[in-house]
């Protein structure tokens, strides 16, 4: 019913559509037609002001008729726009042709309102219109360049590469001038000439240079480079690089592209050398707009000549490490320095101040193999660095010294004492150390900068680890000095120990003279070590700790040296003992108006090697009988199966060999006997004393010897 009600009412609006549509289109046909007529008429009375706005409208009423091109007269109005647009292409390059010739007549004094509203057209038409229109046109522009600067021609050469920015500048300003109400301004025509300008500066820069290679100094590279990233940074400010193809922005964009995750400003001189005196090559610097699209658009063409530069500074760096060397031997070395520790040597930030301008300077020229090659020079002179001038100035411990004697040694004379270094070797030493840190840090802030600086594909290339290895070797060599130097000091000390009769001694005193004695260059050399690495307290530690690892063990040696021992000698040891335990302890603020805690690590190594030479003494003063209480007394104590350690504890109390014999069987005999497998290694943990035994042990031992004194 309601299909039938409403049969009539569709059919009326079918056919009101119908009609609507044919009057739009017989409407659309009677513009198209009549705007063909007026755009045949225009184009040949060359009204391109009208033309423009026409073309347009008539193309956009032309595509209402796609789906009608079947038809004939449809089809041949179309044809005719496109005839149009042919003709008027041809028409308007005939005009630019007539007006900027390619040779002969020279250009007209103004722009022409005719070719303004020709470039209007040219908008509409095929691009390609557009682009022999700017092509011809740059081409002409420019044509005096090529003349002025052929490459037989004086002023084409480097030194007066000034000239051809010059000239562009020039140029630049006059088009403005003249010619730049004539094109639309979205053809960026300006931006334009200075790109075509930079690529035919390229291409003939880079021709002259291989004609002329053998001419070209480091000086005049230099400067040529320096006028031309300068140039290049005048583009970078006047223009926005939109008018670069796909290819060259590909190519110039590429090296700029690094595994820096923020973008940084260059730093300027002035805080290039302030960071490098700081030791800091990676500061954090404000986010900056991108990289100059300009870039390498003309100085691309003196990569191939940067060989040169690396020479001069491959040159120049070796000239500066022979001036530090003459400078080390002239100045002498630094004097102790008690206030903000160790002098680092001015001479390493020298170095790394002239890195630094050589890897920015490089990487404005290339992010290339030039970047590997200024690496690899970079190497050479960093393993140069440290052996000539750090390794190369640590003292040696063949020098002699004033040794000491026995009977200095009991007779307590202060003074006659006298470390293998001097207060200014030791100073020197400190030095060198501080600085190879300084260098070790410094290098690898400058390995991150160079993957910064050169080519994604090339950052595995850049490698200093060896370099770093090298001041970590100086690092320890001079540590091992220190060491070495205080350890050989005690020595004439604990082998005065090992020769006293401690057999003979019959009561316990103050602290033996050997002990005062070690004291004595504990006080003298610790102190100078402290205050000169007060900037590298790790190392400090470092050097703590090794002492500790290289006197307990040769101290323990010594003191089973010492045979045979009575009961009050083995007393007397024991209060030795504790009180180089309570130095030791102490040493790394022993001197020191601020009382430090000494490193956790330190006191466990300490405690550790002093716990057992008092757990020796303390065996060795145990009575042999019963030999069996003895033993277990032994094994206890020392948690030692060491047949040659008890061996030497027997030695210790004299005993003669008869009863030596009848002990070590006894001993292996007790031994307890590790169980096969997992339950090994449970049972031999029972046998290392906890820290909380240790403790306990050590309370008791501080007992009897406060009860001795």
């Amino acid at each position: 019913m309601v299909k039938e009600i409403t049969r009539d009412i569709k059919q009326l609006d079918h056919a009101k559509r119908h009609l609507t549509t044919s009057i739009t289109t017989l409407n659309h046909l009677h513009m198209l037609a009549g705007g063909v007529d007026s755009l045949e008429a225009m184009t040949r009375r060359r009204q391109y002001g009208e033309v423009a706005n026409l073309l347009q409208g008539v193309m956009n009423v032309l595509e209402h008729f796609h789906k009608y091109m079947g038809i004939p007269q449809i089809r041949q109005l179309s044809e005719r726009v496109k005839a149009a647009q042919t003709e008027l292409g041809q028409q308007i390059l005939a005009d630019f042709e007539e007006a900027f010739p390619s040779q002969g007549t020279k250009r007209p004094g103004g722009p022409s309102n005719v070719l303004r509203d020709a470039c209007l057209v040219a908008n509409i038409l095929d691009p390609r219109i557009k682009q022999d229109i700017i092509k011809k046109f740059i081409k002409q522009h420019l044509s005096e360049y090529l003349v002025l600067f052929q490459e037989n021609q004086d002023v084409a050469w480097l030194d007066k590469i000034d000239r051809r920015y010059a000239w562009i500048k020039r140029q630049l300003v006059d088009y403005e001038e003249k010619f730049g109400r004539m094109f639309p301004r979205e053809w960026y025509m300006t931006e334009r000439i200075a790109v075509e300008f930079c690529h035919i500066t390229r291409t003939e820069l880079a021709k002259i240079m291989r004609t002329r290679a053998k001419e070209i100094e480091v000086k005049l590279l230099l400067f040529a480079i320096q006028r031309t990233t300068n140039f290049e940074g005048f583009l970078a400010k006047r223009f926005s690089g939109c008018t670069l193809t796909d290819g060259t922005l590909k190519k110039l964009e590429s090296p700029l592209l690094s595994t820096n995750p923020f973008l940084e400003d260059e730093p300027t001189p002035e805080m290039e050398e302030l960071a490098m005196e700081k030791g800091d090559l990676d500061q954090r610097k404000k986010p900056k707009a991108p990289d100059n699209p300009f870039h390498g658009i003309v100085s691309k063409c003196f990569e191939p000549h940067l060989y040169v530069y690396i020479e001069s500074q491959d040159k120049n760096l070796g000239e500066l490490i022979d001036r530090f060397v003459a400078d080390f031997k002239a100045q002498g070395p630094p004097k102790p320095n008690t206030d903000e520790g160790g002098a680092v040597l001015p001479s390493c930030a020298d170095l790394f101040v002239y890195y630094k301008k050589c890897m920015v300077q490089c990487s404005q020229l290339s992010t290339g193999e030039p970047m590997i090659a200024l690496t690899t020079i970079f190497q050479k002179y960093l393993r140069e660095y440290a052996w000539k001038i750090l390794s190369g100035n640590l003292p040696k411990t063949t020098s002699s010294s004033g040794g000491l004697t026995i009977s200095s040694l009991l007779k307590e004379k202060e003074g006659s004492e006298a470390a293998k270094f001097t207060v200014e070797e030791l100073c020197l030493i400190c030095s060198i150390l501080s600085t190879a840190e300084y260098c070790l840090a410094t290098t690898q802030q400058l390995e991150e900068k160079l993957k910064e600086k050169v080519d994604v594909s090339l950052t595995e290339r850049i490698n200093l680890t060896g370099e770093m290895d090298t001041f970590s070797t100086v690092i320890s060599s001079s540590i091992q000095l220190l060491v070495q130097d205080l350890d050989a000091a005690c020595d004439p000390a604990l082998t005065a120990m090992s020769k006293m009769q401690w057999q003979n001694v019959e009561h316990v005193g103050d602290q033996s003279p050997y002990v005062t004695s070690v004291i004595l260059h504990i006080k003298q050399n610790v102190p100078i070590i402290r205050d000169n690495l007060a900037s590298t307290r790790k190392y400090f530690t470092q050097f703590c700790i090794k002492f500790a690892n290289s006197f307990i063990p040769k101290f323990i040696t010594h003191l089973f040296k010492c045979k045979p021992i009575s009961m009050v000698g083995a007393e007397q040891l024991l209060l030795d003992t504790h009180s180089l335990k309570m130095v030791l302890l102490d040493l790394p603020s022993i001197g020191s108006q601020v009382v430090r805690k000494a490193p956790a690590s330190y006191t466990k190594i300490v405690v550790k090697g002093m716990t057992r030479a008092e757990m020796i003494l303390k065996v060795v003063m145990a009575p042999h009988e019963p030999s069996v209480v003895f033993v277990d007394n032994y094994i206890k104590l020392l948690t030692d199966c060491n047949t040659e350690t008890f061996q030497k504890i027997l030695d210790m109390k004299g005993l003669k060999r008869s009863e030596q014999s009848s002990m070590l069987e006894l001993f292996r005999q007790r031994l307890p006997t590790p169980p096969s497998g997992p339950e090994s290694s449970s049972s031999l943990s029972l046998l290392t004393p906890t820290p909380e035994q240790e403790s306990s042990r050590i309370r008791k031992l501080e007992k009897l010897i406060k009860k001795r004194l």
